[in-house]
């Protein structure tokens, strides 16, 4: 088990935008459509097994998942959405990549490549910024929901690679590959999970002042705003008051 990840800070301001904006049941349906497009069914799709739940989650109705899953089989027509990610670096030479679920590539890009531009960044190439980031199952699990010997118990034994102390919760950090199984895991020990998803993770974090920090947050909140972001990473710890604003 390592330290303090401050994943759990990036997480919380991830969180505080989705509640302030209104796309989120969008948002969840199409992770749900791209995760569908592998097979529509859960019990062989670790993607979208997490995809409903984490819709679940946010209280998406059970036949908007499953009008979601038919778009994305191919059953139902509006399933044309592409995955595609764009990269950079914000203000203060942070580490920026936006993953876009869209129907139109030149109108995204175009759209990206402008508030990079706006903000004070620099859109860059594909691999400019993401070798930095790795690809994981990123798990969040409140302290006072299960204890953790149990949480370490299920998730190390079913593969995960590190439980790190958020403070207020515990984050549980798997393998791609291995994302589904612990998920699974921890399912079946009846631990509750906040929220279980597949993420770009840091390699390293970087600090920043408070003024860099809100015009990086600013940055982000411009890029949630736009209808095709569906998330927004970057490697940079957020000073706790950055984050209070």
């Amino acid at each position: 088990m390592s330290g303090h990840s401050k994943w759990a800070n990036i997480q919380h301001r991830k969180g505080r935008q989705d509640a302030k904006r209104g796309k989120i049941f969008t948002k969840a349906a199409k992770e749900i459509i791209l995760a569908a497009k592998a097979g529509g069914d859960p019990a062989g799709n670790s993607r979208l097994r997490s995809a409903i739940a984490a819709a679940k989650a946010v209280n998406l109705p059970k036949d908007k998942i499953d009008a979601a899953i038919r778009k994305g089989t191919g059953e139902d027509a509006g399933g044309d959405y592409f995955e595609v990610f764009y990269e950079g670096y914000a203000t203060g030479g942070v580490a920026v990549m936006v993953e876009a679920a869209t129907d139109n590539k030149n109108r995204t890009v175009a759209e990206v490549r402008h508030l990079f531009t706006k903000h004070g960044g620099n859109m860059g190439e594909n691999g400019s910024v993401a070798w930095m980031f790795d690809r994981k199952g990123v798990i969040s699990i409140l302290k006072d929901k299960a204890e953790e010997d149990k949480i370490m118990e299920a998730a190390l034994e079913a593969g995960a690679e590190d439980v790190v102390d958020e403070g207020d919760s515990w984050t549980v950090q798997t393998a791609m590959a291995d994302f589904g199984a612990v998920r699974d895991a921890l399912e079946a020990a009846e631990i509750p999970m906040e929220s279980a998803e597949l993420a770009m993770v840091p390699q390293t974090m970087m600090d920043v002042d408070v003024e860099t920090a809100r015009k990086v947050l600013r940055f982000m909140d411009a890029l949630d705003d736009n209808d095709d972001v569906q998330n927004v990473y970057v490697n940079c710890d957020f000073p706790d008051e950055a984050m209070e604003d």
